[in-house]
């Protein structure tokens, strides 16, 4: 099932400004923290000699220090705040509602170290995260894949199970699906993600009107003959 979403639902889904899981996202590891916080710690001092050997006491210099001093704050809401002005930029969704057809679980390669060993020889070592694979797709013949890395939630995760998530697209037929969010599966109150790119409560606000309207088609076809279009459904 594929129900387009008008932009204001869009919006509210994939919010301009960093929630709250999504700062923690980019907020990190410790060794996050520590770059974040050197650049900081570089950007004000650079502020600082420009202001004491230029003689520039402009209060813009003053607020841009500031700005920089506290980069290791504001800088996870940045990030976050890009990663979803990237999204909203598409002009198109959709609720897309459909089976999880087949999973599976792979290792990815996300990064490489080089490092010495006790001979002094170069040793690059890999590094490796293992990652849950899903196919999804309906009675239409659209099937989507996603990956994220693996939990130990997802040991509740089989193939049946009704999987819930949310399509972009630039054409408004959704006939071309250029991108998809992270996956909720309902019977399990389970989301599977990486990045959560979705206002999950909204989300499943949407679901469940969409649950509610379902119910009530059989009703509402007993007192009227009209056929509902694509469009009624429109969120």
């Amino acid at each position: 099932m594929l129900v387009p979403l008008t932009r204001e639902k869009f919006e509210q889904l994939i919010p301009l400004i960093a929630t709250g899981p999504q700062y923690k996202y980019y907020w990190g590891k410790f060794s996050n923290f520590l770059q974040r916080l050197l650049i900081s710690v570089v950007s004000a001092a650079i502020i600082l000699l420009v202001k004491v050997f230029f003689k520039v006491d402009f209060p813009v210099v003053f607020i841009v220090g500031i700005i920089g001093a506290f980069y290791w704050l504001w800088g996870p809401v940045f990030q976050a705040s890009q990663r979803n002005l990237k999204c909203r930029r598409y002009k198109y969704s959709g609720f897309f509602r459909g089976r999880i057809l087949d999973f599976w679980i792979t290792e990815e390669l996300i990064g490489k170290q080089e490092t010495v060993n006790n001979k002094g020889d170069l040793v690059i070592v890999e590094n490796r995260e293992k990652r849950i694979n899903l196919e999804i797709g309906d009675d239409t013949g659209f099937i989507a894949e996603f990956q994220a890395p693996l939990r130990v939630a997802y040991k509740a995760i089989s193939s049946g199970q009704w999987a819930e998530l949310l399509v972009m697209s630039n054409r408004g037929d959704l006939s071309t699906i250029e991108e998809i969010s992270d996956i909720y599966i309902p019977s399990r109150d389970l989301w599977v993600s990486d990045y959560p790119i979705l206002r999950r409560d909204f989300f499943t606000e949407v679901s469940s009107r969409l649950d509610n309207d379902e119910n009530d088609k059989p009703r509402r076809r007993s007192t009227g003959n009209r056929r509902r279009k694509r469009d009624d459904y429109r969120y």
